[in-house]
């Protein structure tokens, strides 16, 4: 899912052509229906006008092209208003409905940049179950997630420590590295099950990055990015009451959304950075432990 020169130039002027459209359309719809109205309503009392235009035939035009001039506006924010709740601010919860949308499509690209997922995970696994008995339009699945490598000293999470100061924590990392190992296994083995039915193709893949979880990225079919910050200093406790440690709730965590089909230049931006950041970070990121294939020495043939 790279982004390349082409892409990007692609990209800009598809957003550009939206941009100008919003900004005509409704001028010049309203334009015309104005013009219609007044004309009409002038053919009707300035008989010259009236003749030429066939008289009589025209208040009824006019009234109703002045209906629909005063109805325009509201009727575009009713059809807005009633679209998929994708604009604002959204909480994880809401992600099933963004997944939802994004299989509407032929080719899905789903990547996710953040803490372990699992609000994510959840949604992704019960919608590729539902392909199994029905592919609807959707022919091929990419998902890419990006979590932080648990193997390495952090301080989110960590236990909580004296005056509050966090204390590396390997017990907890260990059991998120192997929760999120559990949640690999199984995209991918729905993944091979999908793609041996031939219908559908899938490709599940998770990598490391080098750091502590702060922001929570998600990125659907490269058109519509949800973006927002972990409580990093939000604390659980542990079966142990004398334990507490630093753990974000990701389901907690509210979501800006951001898509190119708003058709402006700053959403055309957000949308664009994110994609960039993310594959930066994917690139520069490790392949997990437990996809590690070990290395096989080549056979050297024996002397005859």
């Amino acid at each position: 899912m790279a982004v390349t020169a082409g892409g990007a130039a692609g990209d800009g002027m598809g957003g550009r052509l939206r941009r100008y459209r919003a900004r005509v359309e409704p001028a010049a719809t309203k334009a015309l229906l104005l013009g219609i109205f007044l004309t009409g309503l002038t053919a009707q009392f300035v008989k010259p006008v009236g003749d030429a235009l066939e008289d009589q035939a025209f208040l009824g035009g006019a009234l109703l092209s002045l209906v629909g001039y005063v109805l325009y506006d509201a009727v575009r924010e009713l059809a807005v208003s009633s679209g998929p709740p994708d604009r604002g601010l959204v909480n994880s919860r809401d992600l099933g409905g963004f997944v939802g949308e994004a299989f509407q499509s032929r080719t899905v690209e789903i990547c996710f940049l953040g803490y372990t997922g699992e609000t994510l995970y959840n949604e992704l696994y019960h919608r590729l179950e539902r392909l199994l008995d029905d592919p609807g339009p959707t022919r091929r699945v990419s998902i890419r997630m990006l979590i932080p490598d648990f193997g390495r000293e952090m301080v989110v999470p960590s236990r909580v420590g004296p005056e509050g100061r966090p204390v590396d924590y390997p017990e907890f990392r260990a059991r998120l590295e192997e929760r999120c190992r559990e949640y690999d296994q199984f995209l991918s083995r729905l993944a091979v099950r999908l793609t041996q039915r031939g219908r559908v193709t899938v490709q599940c893949e998770y990598r490391l990055y080098n750091g502590d979880p702060r922001d929570k990225v998600c990125i659907f079919n490269k058109e519509l990015v949800l973006h927002g910050l972990y409580d990093v200093a939000a604390t659980m406790a542990l079966e142990d009451p004398e334990c507490e440690v630093y753990d974000p709730k990701g389901y907690n965590t509210d979501l800006s959304v951001r898509s190119r089909k708003e058709g402006t230049a700053a959403a055309e931006t957000a949308v664009a950075t994110q994609i960039n950041h993310f594959e930066g970070v994917w690139k520069l990121a490790a392949t997990p432990s437990w996809r590690r294939q070990p290395v096989v020495p080549p056979i050297t043939p024996s002397a005859t």
